[in-house]
C-alpha cells in the first residue's frame, strides 16, 4: 500500500496538527494554514469522508493573545495561556470551517477520560454522532486541569488514542517534518526519509531519534509511539509535514511523500 491507496481507501481519517504548523515563525496563530486546511477538509468530506481533528495550539494562540506573558515559564501561567488560548484556537477553526459551510464541535480530554470505559463509551458516541451528521471535532488536551499525572502529554498519542477509539481508517500526524528520517536531516544531508515502515521494532533499531522541537511536546518519538498503538489496531498511521502547500490535497493525489506506517 502507498500513502496515495491509504488516502483513498479510508472513509474515516484522524488528522493530528502539531503546535509547529499551527504557528508561524513569530510564535502567532498562522490562520493563512487553517483557512487552507478546512478548504482541504471539506473537499475529503465531499468525497464521502468523515473526519475528526485533533489540534495543537492553544499556548500558541494565548501568546498570541497576551504576548508579555510569553516568557513566563510558571505551570500556572502556562495553564492559564492554554485556557485563553483554546478559546482563541476554537475561534479561529470556527471561522476557517465557517467559510467552508462546515460546523465543529470542541472535545477537551484528560488520560483518566481514555481510561474510564464509561467515559471512553461517551466519547466515542460523541464522536461517531458528530461525524455522521457532517460536524467535524476537533479535539484537544485539557492543558488548563491536566497535570502530569492525569496528562497524556502530547497529541500523538491523544491522536492515536481516539483514532482506536473511533475505530478510524486512518492516522494522519501533520508536523514539521517530512516523515521518518534515518537521522536528523537538517544535520545529516545523507540522510534518507524512510517511506514505508512494516516493523516498527526494525525501525528502531536502524534511525536516529532525536529531542523535541520549538514549539511541540512531542518528537520522533511520541510518533512511533502512536504508531505502535493504531497499527496494532489495524489502522495505518502516516506522518508528513504539514508546511507543505495543500498537503492533504496532494497526499491524495500522490503528490506528496512522508512516512506510511502499515497496520499490522
Amino acid at each position: 500500500m502507498n500513502i496515495q491507496d491509504a488516502v483513498k481507501s479510508s472513509r474515516k481519517i484522524v488528522i493530528k496538527i502539531g503546535s509547529n504548523t499551527l504557528a508561524k515563525a513569530d510564535g502567532t496563530q498562522n490562520t493563512e494554514f487553517m483557512a487552507s486546511f478546512a478548504r482541504q477538509c471539506k473537499n475529503l468530506i465531499d468525497a464521502g469522508k468523515q473526519l475528526v481533528v485533533v489540534s495543537s495550539g492553544a499556548q500558541v494562540s494565548g501568546v498570541s493573545t497576551l504576548k508579555e506573558w510569553a516568557r513566563k515559564k510558571d505551570v500556572h501561567f502556562r495553564q492559564a495561556l492554554c485556557a485563553i488560548g483554546q478559546v482563541e484556537l476554537m475561534a479561529q477553526w470556527r471561522k476557517a470551517f465557517d467559510e467552508q459551510g462546515l460546523h465543529i464541535g470542541q472535545l477537551l480530554f484528560t488520560k483518566e477520560d481514555f481510561e474510564d470505559n464509561h467515559r471512553s463509551l461517551n466519547i466515542r458516541n460523541t464522536l461517531f454522532t458528530l461525524a455522521d451528521e457532517g460536524v467535524v471535532p476537533i479535539i484537544n488536551e485539557n492543558d488548563s486541569v491536566s497535570t502530569d499525572e492525569f496528562a497524556i502529554g502530547d497529541n500523538d498519542n491523544l491522536s492515536a488514542l481516539t483514532a482506536i477509539l473511533w475505530s478510524a481508517d486512518l492516522l494522519i500526524l501533520f508536523s514539521d517534518i517530512d516523515g521518518i528520517f534515518t537521522d536528523n536531516p537538517k544535520t545529516n544531508k545523507d540522510a534518507k526519509l524512510v517511506e514505508v515502515v512494516n516493523s516498527i521494532p526494525e525501525l528502531r533499531k536502524s534511525i536516529t531519534i532525536g529531542g523535541t522541537n520549538s514549539f511541540g511536546t512531542g518528537g520522533i518519538e511520541t510518533k512511533i509511539q502512536a504508531a505502535e498503538k493504531t497499527t496494532v489496531y489495524g489502522i495505518p498511521m502516516l506522518l508528513a509535514n504539514g508546511g507543505t502547500e495543500r498537503i492533504l490535497d496532494k497526499l491524495c493525489a500522490g503528490e506528496a511523500k512522508g512516512t506510511l506506517f502499515t497496520a499490522e
